[in-house]
């Protein structure tokens, strides 16, 4: 149990500054339009086991402060739960939590010291991450009470932190009024940094993109399954809020649907069964790419391909083909069921992963003398997505990536490390004198890792072709 001092006793000596409270939110009156113009309910809470999960994820990727600056200390055990799941839905729900408990880590730090929940109270290091991510969970209900299911497992800490927080609630509003008074702002989701806002706006507007698996079902027959669930087809998705789904002009097997209908798609047959599968266009784009300059048994070399979906996107494509697709940069074996799992259920068969680094390997791997097209799948700032959550869970990314985009920017250092490493892999990959194409795919908004690393890796190729024999390599960018 937690002990603290009374609310009266921390009111002391503070002036009431608010005397609304239920419209106070971190988040900005945009993202609160858009819920409401396209009918979703307002929020009512997570299941415990998605506060204890998000706790975990932030606790790991938070931004830690030089020890005279700690105030709040976080524990260095995660929290343990005997409810975890591995249901997807759940999962991406834990990591959006945590995602924006990052973005505001200092002003709900700065919550929890105003409104005298720290130091006043005692509670345990370890809780004091779960504690962070309810509060702003309780904020964004505009400090409403949590709704729950009659089946939903309880957690006791949970319940605790829950307790807590109610009972400093008019304090912690306070507190929320006072900070956005500071800074001037209309709501503190202004507060921000613009690079951040921006890219909530773009992510809660910009449409869904989503292949069809055709090892396991049919363009026409996904239509249909749509059509009987009330989805219509249309020319455009952009501005309609109805259930409607689009072909996408490029790829003939990529479907687009309006931003909003995300949560309703997740919960239907075709995406559980892996017949429909959400993944960024600009790696359909890349997949699409490779196929159009491949012969029938032309093999494929993909690198760092931590995105899973990508390389099965491929392995589809080429279903019928005798083309073989050798994935490197799959660094750790004990990856190797969750791969073959994953690929067995999509109906994937002609994959083969390789546990070298790119760079270790030779062009005159006897593996890889067929190879006629490589895929460079690099390391990079990620910037360019839309949502980061899906590019984390999706790309098999390293969770720290949030910290960058919880920030809007990519530090100079790390931006010149990685540059690098993509330079590295272009120039090594135009040493593969058999292979007649490099496709190059960044999710990356920075020209460094974009135009400038494949300029100069031409430059080297140039180079490389007056001192030895060379295929003549063309290079397509796919950005």
């Amino acid at each position: 149990m937690f002990h603290f001092a009374s609310e009266q006793e921390c009111l002391e000596g503070k002036t009431t500054e608010i005397s609304q409270l239920s419209s106070l939110a971190l988040s900005g009156d945009t993202v609160a339009r858009e819920r409401s113009s396209v009918g979703l309910p307002e929020k009512t809470g997570y299941p415990d086991s998605v506060y204890v999960t998000a706790a975990n994820i932030f606790r790991g990727i938070r931004f830690e402060k030089s020890p005279e600056k700690v105030l709040i200390k976080y524990g260095s055990e995660p929290l343990r739960s005997d409810t975890e799941s591995e249901d997807e839905f759940l999962q991406r729900l834990s990591y959006e939590l945590a995602f924006s408990v990052l973005k505001y880590q200092d002003i709900l730090e700065t919550m929890l010291i105003d409104s005298c929940i720290f130091p006043n109270t005692t509670i345990p290091d370890h809780l004091n991450s779960l504690i962070i991510v309810m509060l702003y969970d309780f904020q964004d209900r505009k400090f409403q009470a949590r709704l729950l299911s009659d089946n939903q497992e309880s957690i006791a800490e949970v319940l605790e932190v829950e307790s807590l927080l109610n009972s400093f609630k008019t304090k912690l509003a306070a507190a929320l009024a006072r900070c956005r008074i500071k800074h001037d702002a209309l709501s503190l989701y202004h507060i921000l940094p613009e690079t951040v806002r921006n890219q909530e706006l773009r992510a809660s507007t910009l449409p869904l993109y989503a292949w069809i698996n055709t090892c396991k079902i049919s363009p026409e027959e996904v239509y249909n399954s749509l059509k009987k669930k009330g989805y219509n087809e249309v020319k455009s998705v952009l501005h309609i809020d109805d259930k409607v789904f689009a072909v996408d002009q490029h790829c003939y097997d990529v479907l687009i649907f309006p931003s909003h209908l995300k949560n309703d798609l997740l919960n239907i047959d075709l995406f559980k069964d892996y017949k429909l599968i959400f993944q960024d266009k600009s790696r359909s784009l890349a997949v699409h790419s490779v196929k159009a300059l491949l012969n029938m048994d032309d093999d494929i070399l993909m690198v760092n391909s931590g995105s899973w979906y990508t390389v099965a996107h491929m392995s589809i494509l080429t279903n019928n083909n005798t083309s073989k697709i050798f994935v490197c940069g799959v660094q750790s074996q004990a990856k190797d069921p969750d791969l073959k799992k994953l690929f067995r259920k999509m109906g994937c068969k002609n994959i083969e992963t390789l546990h070298e680094t790119f760079i270790n390997l030779e062009s005159k791997d006897h593996r890889l003398q067929k190879v006629k097209v490589i895929l460079l799948l690099p390391r990079c700032s990620g910037l360019g997505v839309s949502n980061p959550v899906e590019f984390i869970l999706n790309e098999h990314e390293d969770t720290d990536l949030l910290k960058d985009f919880s920030q809007g920017g990519t530090s100079e250092d790390k931006l010149h490390v990685l540059a690098q490493q993509q330079y590295e892999q272009l120039t090594h990959a135009m040493k593969f004198t058999r292979a007649q194409a490099v496709v190059y795919c960044t999710c990356s908004v920075y020209p460094e890792e974009n135009e400038a690393v494949v300029k100069k890796a031409l430059e080297f190729q140039d180079y490389g072709s007056k001192v030895q024999p060379y295929s003549g390599t063309h290079l397509r960018q796919c950005l």
